[in-house]
């Protein structure tokens, strides 16, 4: 069985900045972070941040040149820098675990990230 546990949002004025941890454990096979997303309320989960296979990271448009995702494979960590926060930006953030030998999707419980002045 996968644990994810995503931590690091709060309440932040529009304009901070919030820094959220992904952290993946729990099975003895690899385990690969795919990306960031986010539900607000009475919306789809959207996604935010897509590690791609060939080492790049592709955003949502939304957030380009405010969000930076970045992953420690050999640690099954992940992290997603936040800047610039809207108001739009408040949801609820997962980050997206896969096992490659099933495929296998898992999420963790995600982190409340509300911006408001």
């Amino acid at each position: 069985q996968v644990q994810v546990v995503e931590s690091g949002g709060g309440l932040v004025q529009p304009g901070g900045s919030l820094r959220l941890s992904c952290e993946a454990s729990g099975s003895i096979y690899s385990r690969i972070i795919r990306g960031w997303y986010r539900q607000a309320p009475g919306k789809e989960r959207e996604l935010v941040a897509d590690f791609t296979r060939d080492g790049s990271t592709n955003y949502a448009d939304s957030v380009k040149a405010r969000f930076t995702a970045s992953r420690d494979s050999a640690k099954n960590t992940a992290f997603l820098q936040m800047n610039s926060l809207k108001p739009e930006d408040t949801a609820v953030y997962y980050c997206k675990v896969v096992l490659p030998t099933t495929l296998s999707v898992y999420w963790g419980q995600g982190t409340q990230v509300t911006v408001s002045s």
